[in-house]
Parts: C-alpha cells; sequence; structure tokens
C-alpha cells in the first residue's frame, strides 16, 4: 500500500483542526517524554520514538488510524521486552517503561474525545514519574511546561466547534492553573506531612560516591565530580579550612582487597561517654544531599544531633552518626561541633583492638618489611613518632598527589600496596591513607581509615559553604594508648594545599572537556555560583519545607503548642470558607447581567413611558420604525439613536460595552417626546 504523500508545510493556519491539535498533543507528549531517556531502556526510547514519527505521519497526511490489533502486539511485545530488562513488571522503572510505551501507543487511538481525556491523565500522571529522579529546579520548570500544554489539549478537547487558536486555548489553560494556584499554594503550605515530603524510592537517587566500602580509586573517581554533597551555613565563626573534617564511614575491617565497617546493623547500641571535646563551640546549620547511605557525614567533632523528622540517628563509639535506614531525602537541621576532641577510651574493646591490627597474611610484604625497618629505627613503641616519620617520609620521598594514578595490583593484587608505595608513588588520599593503616598495624598499633569529605568552596554560595563530591576524602586513625584515638592525614603531607586552603585538583582540560573553564573560568564560576544560589532557595523554600516549618507557622499564628491535629483543623477550616466564599461569588456572579442586557432592560422602561412595547426579540430598527409610526417627524431623533444602539451593538465595530452618553441622549430625547405629547393632549381637549 503506497503512503500518502506529506504536504509541503504551509503553516499552522492552513493545516485542518484535528491535524493541529493532533500534532500539538504530540509536541507535548514527546517533551514530556524526552527527560525520560536516560532512565529508559534503549529499545523503550527508540520505539516511542518511531511511533511518535508514525502518529505524526498520520496526521500530516490524515491517512487512517491502524486497527486494534497493531497496538495490543506492540504492546505484547514491550511486556515482553520489559521483563527480559529487568525481570519484572514491577517497581519504578519497569512501571515507568511500560507508562512510557502505553503513552505512545494510545496516541494511534485518537478516534474520539474520550481517547484524548485518556491521553492526557496518562500525561498528567507521567509528569509526577519524573520526580521519582530528581526534584530539581530544571526539572519542575519542565514539567510546569508540560502541565501547561496537557492543559492547552484539553482545553482544545472541550472546544469542539469552529478553530480556536492555540493561543486562545494556550491562554485559557493559563488563566485557569493561575486560578487554581492558590490553593495549590495553601495545600502544599497547610496540607499535614506525615513523613518526609519529597522521599523516593532507593533506585531513583543520584550517588555521593561514598560508600560504606573502599579499595584502591574508588574515591579517586570521585574526585572528579563537582556535584553539591552539603552546604553548610555557620552560624558562628567558622573554624579554618585545615578542621573542616566531616566524618563519615569509619572503615575498620580489611580482607586483603576491600576496607569496610565492622558493623551496620542496626539497633545499635548507645555510644560509649568516651568523647570528649574541647575548643569553642562551633553552631551550623547543614543541608545534607541524599547520600544512599546509614550515615551522617558530621563536622568533628558533633556530639549531639536534633531530632530529625523521619529518621532515627545514633552516634557510635568511632563517632559515626549512623541511621536506621539510608538517607533517601534532602535533610536539613542545626547542629554544634567542636574544634578539639579527644576520644578518651581507657582501653580498646577486645574484638575492636583485633579488627584494628588485622592484616592478611599475604598482603603487601615489601610494604609490611619496610614498616618493620621504620619500627627498628624510630621505635615501634611510639606512635606519634612513628606518624611523624611516615609524614616525613611522604614528603620528601618524591610522592605525587595525583587524581589518575592508574591502577595498582592488576597482576597481583597482594602487591597493590608494594607498587604505589614502593615503586611508581603516585596516588590519592585513600592510597596514602590505606597504606598509613597497613604500616601501622603491621607495627602492632591499632589503626583505621576514615571517609568522608574534606574542606568546603572557598567562595560562599548565597551565604553557604559548600561540599562537593570532589572534596570526599579518606584519611587515617592510630591509637595511642592514654590518648585514644588520632587523626593522621598523609595528604597533608603530600598535597597541603588540598587539606590547608581547600584546592581540589582538577582534571587536565581536553579539547572539549572543560572548555569554558579553559576560555574563561571566571564567567563559568560566576555562572555556576547563580545557579547553584538558585539551587539552593529551591531546596530551602520547597524541598526542604517540613512538618516543622509547618508548625513553626502555626506559632507565628498565634497556636500555643501547635500540633499536626491543629494544622489540619486549620486546613479544613480555611477550605471551608474558601468554599462558602466561592459558592456567595458564584450565587452574585448568576444574578449579574450583561450589561447590553441591562440596557435592554432600562430601554424597555424608557419606551413604555412613551407607551411602546419593547420585548427583548424585537431589534433596535424595528423599534426605530415603532418610534417614527407613533410620534412622526418628531420621533425622529429617537429613532436615529436607536439606529445608532443596532450599529454599536451588532455593525461590523461594534462596542464591548454600552455607552452611558448614548443612554442619556434617550432619556433626554424620551423626556422631550412626553412633554410634546402632554402638550398636545391639552391643546386637543
Amino acid at each position: 500500500m503506497a503512503l500518502t504523500p506529506i504536504l509541503p508545510w504551509r503553516g499552522w493556519r492552513h493545516l485542518p483542526r484535528d491535524a493541529r491539535d493532533t500534532l500539538f498533543l504530540l509536541g507535548v507528549i514527546a517533551w514530556t517524554v524526552l527527560p525520560h531517556a536516560g532512565h529508559l531502556p534503549v529499545w523503550c526510547s527508540l520505539l516511542t520514538g518511531m511511533v511518535l514519527l508514525w502518529r505524526t505521519h498520520l496526521a500530516f497526511t490524515n491517512a487512517p488510524l491502524p486497527g486494534r490489533w497493531l497496538p495490543i502486539a506492540v504492546l505484547a511485545v514491550a511486556i515482553v521486552l520489559t521483563l527480559v530488562s529487568f525481570r519484572t513488571l514491577l517497581g519504578k522503572e519497569p512501571g515507568v517503561t511500560l507508562l512510557v510505551v502505553l503513552m505512545a501507543l494510545k496516541t494511534l487511538e485518537l478516534r474520539a474525545r474520550r481517547d484524548a481525556f485518556v491521553v492526557f491523565f496518562l500525561g498528567f500522571f507521567l509528569v509526577l514519574t519524573h520526580f521519582f529522579y530528581s526534584q530539581s529546579i530544571t526539572v519542575a520548570a519542565a514539567m510546569l511546561g508540560s502541565v501547561w500544554g496537557l492543559l492547552t489539549a484539553l482545553v482544545l478537547a472541550h472546544m469542539p466547534v469552529g478553530q480556536p487558536s492555540l493561543r486562545q486555548a494556550g491562554g485559557l489553560a493559563l488563566r485557569t492553573a493561575a486560578l487554581g494556584a492558590p490553593i495549590m499554594v495553601l495545600l502544599f503550605v497547610m496540607f499535614p506531612r506525615i513523613g518526609p515530603l519529597w522521599g523516593v524510592p532507593q533506585d531513583g537517587l543520584a550517588t555521593t560516591g561514598l560508600s560504606n566500602s573502599l579499595s584502591f580509586g574508588s574515591v579517586a573517581e570521585l574526585a572528579v565530580d563537582d556535584r553539591i554533597a552539603m552546604r553548610i551555613r555557620f552560624l558562628d565563626t567558622p573554624p579554618p579550612a585545615e578542621s573542616m573534617y566531616f566524618r563519615g564511614p569509619v572503615l575498620t575491617r580489611f580482607d586483603g582487597n576491600e576496607w569496610t565497617p565492622i558493623t551496620t546493623d542496626f539497633p545499635l547500641p548507645m555510644a560509649r561517654d568516651t568523647l570528649e571535646v574541647r575548643g569553642r563551640a562551633v553552631r551550623y546549620e547543614v543541608t545534607v544531599e541524599p547520600l544512599r547511605l546509614p550515615v551522617l557525614a558530621m563536622l568533628e567533632a558533633t556530639p549531639q544531633l536534633p531530632p530529625i523528622e523521619g529518621l532515627w540517628t545514633r552516634r557510635r563509639d568511632d563517632m559515626t552518626w549512623a541511621t536506621v535506614r539510608p538517607v533517601r531525602e534532602r535533610l536539613r537541621f542545626t547542629a554544634t561541633a567542636h574544634t578539639g576532641y579527644r576520644l578518651a577510651e581507657e582501653e580498646l574493646a577486645s574484638s575492636v583492638r583485633a579488627e584494628s591490627l588485622s592484616l592478611p597474611a599475604d598482603v603487601a610484604p615489601r610494604t609490611r618489611a619496610w614498616a618493620r625497618a621504620l619500627g627498628e629505627r624510630v621505635g615501634g613503641d611510639n606512635p606519634a613518632a612513628l606518624a611523624t616519620a611516615v609524614m616525613n617520609h611522604i614528603r620528601t620521598a618524591g610522592y605525587t598527589y595525583t587524581l589518575a594514578p592508574g591502577a595498582y595490583g592488576e597482576t597481583d593484587r597482594r602487591a597493590a600496596f608494594d607498587e604505589f608505595w614502593l615503586d611508581r608513588r603516585e596516588g590519592f588520599c585513600e592510597h596514602f591513607a590505606a597504606t598509613f593503616v597497613v604500616i601501622f598495624r603491621e607495627l602492632g598499633i591499632p589503626a583505621r581509615i576514615v571517609t568522608g569529605f574534606q574542606g568546603t568552596d572557598t567562595a560562599l554560595v548565597d551565604g553557604y559553604h559548600v561540599v562537593r563530591q570532589s572534596q570526599a576524602h579518606a584519611w587515617a586513625e592510630y591509637w595511642q594508648e592514654g590518648r585514644g584515638w588520632v587523626r593522621a592525614d598523609p595528604t597533608a603531607a603530600v598535597a597541603p594545599e588540598r587539606i590547608f586552603s581547600s584546592r581540589n585538583l582538577r582534571p587536565a582540560p581536553g579539547l572539549l572537556n572543560n572548555a569554558l573553564d579553559t576560555m574563561s573560568p571566571q564567567i563559568v564560576t560566576q555562572l555556576r555560583a547563580l545557579w547553584e544560589t538558585l539551587d539552593n532557595r529551591w531546596n530551602q523554600w520547597v524541598l526542604n519545607y517540613s512538618r516543622g516549618q509547618q508548625l513553626d507557622l502555626l506559632s507565628h499564628l498565634g497556636f500555643e503548642s501547635p500540633s499536626w491535629q491543629d494544622l489540619a483543623k486549620l486546613l479544613v477550616l480555611t477550605l471551608a470558607t474558601l468554599a462558602l466564599l466561592g459558592a456567595a461569588w458564584a450565587w452574585w456572579d448568576r444574578q449579574r447581567q450583561d450589561p447590553w442586557q441591562r440596557q435592554a432592560a432600562a430601554l424597555a422602561r424608557q419606551l413604555a413611558k412613551l407607551g411602546l412595547d419593547a420585548p427583548r426579540h424585537i431589534p433596535p430598527r424595528q423599534l426605530a420604525a415603532a418610534v417614527r409610526d407613533r410620534f412622526g417627524t418628531p420621533g425622529a431623533p429617537l429613532a436615529a439613536l436607536l439606529l445608532v444602539l443596532e450599529r454599536e451593538r451588532y455593525g461590523r465595530g461594534a462596542r464591548p460595552r454600552p455607552s452611558a452618553a448614548w443612554f442619556a441622549d434617550v432619556r433626554t430625547e424620551t423626556r422631550r417626546l412626553r412633554s410634546a405629547a402632554r402638550t398636545l393632549a391639552a391643546q386637543t381637549r
């Protein structure tokens, strides 16, 4: 069967109404589906694109739609491919995939308004699915465009007659949305939140790069990621850059390849009272991005945390702030840290000591021999002197701090430490920290790795210190009798600017990579700061709006001890008041008359004074003839005014509202004719 040729494009005005509306709807669907392309299987994106292009061709050529069996067959194939891709039809990813396919296939069944309504509401549901993956301001803006487009298509579906313009339909959709916006804002502000507002399934969130494990190369890959991990606003004088250590997972257990925590199981025992804080207190407000880890990276040392809505936390003995579940939503709270601290444990628990000394026998034989030689030279019973000796060795032995050290242990994983420490001597923070711990364990000194973040951006963004994923860091801690766990950061020896000035290494610019930075780094920095300011305001005012802020709002309104029940009552009362006001307005609106109808009633009353009947269905021209028949030449001015009325209301240049001056002239002529009629009657008697 030959395809109908596509006619040359001559603009929207020359398209049939059905084709134009269909093409507009297809454009809205494509705009709504497009952001999902990065989350969907490749076959789904290709299938959706092919179906939408085919439907576009059918709209241009006014060709008949396919039979019902073809979409059913394609849907069956999509179900099979979904099963192959995800091994299930349940869950977020399979559900979104099938929803996108159903949306595309439904466009092949647009035979009636009912089918169009199904597409509209599938589109509204598809808009919501984007927030499973991201709640950024860009996604929200894009989906506002989709909602406006779907509302415009819905308005067009309710205008079956004629060919209303897209501008007219879009304007009506925009005004309708604007009328509903106050109710939407009211519900957003006052609807009680039972849990975190923006909690989404775990697989819909971006990773921070930190994890509950570490091996050579894992943190180095994170260092090139400039996404924001946390925002810090200090309520007091900020600590110096070298003191900004944000403590995350503590990795003690080592199997020769991977470092992991001793345990992450809940419930955790209460931390022993071994943390002694020193120095001045530093109050700070932290906004944490989703970590997907059951831990909060807090500024060292933060002894207490306030209750966090929807999340149970506990401080462990190793000073890690653990959570009952992975952090899957943005959190904001205020805490207090201290610039100095000591973990004043009198002695290590036997299980912790064993894990902090454990080394597989076949790992790093050359490095361990080097450690034993260092211990004989310095003295293995003095951890502080050993730490100083290792730091001096790093400073003077030609080590290089780099983002691209290359892979270690490709031929023999057991020799990875030896390749780094004794041969190539190029590495990132994890290489130095892990090797430091191996050296200390070989000398019988308990040691462990601590991961987290170190430092912040030097420039404030909207009053906040920004902690990026590129500032993820790893350092070491060793045990010293009578002092407890002591921090040792080998990175400060090889790259002091990384610790003391928060200056991160940047990847080498290529032809395209970092091209903007190469041309104008100041402009890029300013644009990024502006964007991150907007993003921060969005996070603070919208995404982080929580039940606590709702209760604060009630406090400002005069509630002494507000609760969510008070919030619900206030919301119901407000909605009931608005409903009554709306009903009153609707009743008043029904009583209103069109200005022309009010003028017609007033004109009828004026003509009744002259003894003329003026029913609503009689046009002004016929009334003018009746005036001339009754009054002859004296009635000509009033008849002329009635002809003016006909032109102003029904003529080519009709007025939107009646003229007050015209009606004043009508009253004048009415009084003149009544006076003339009374004079004539008196003369007749």
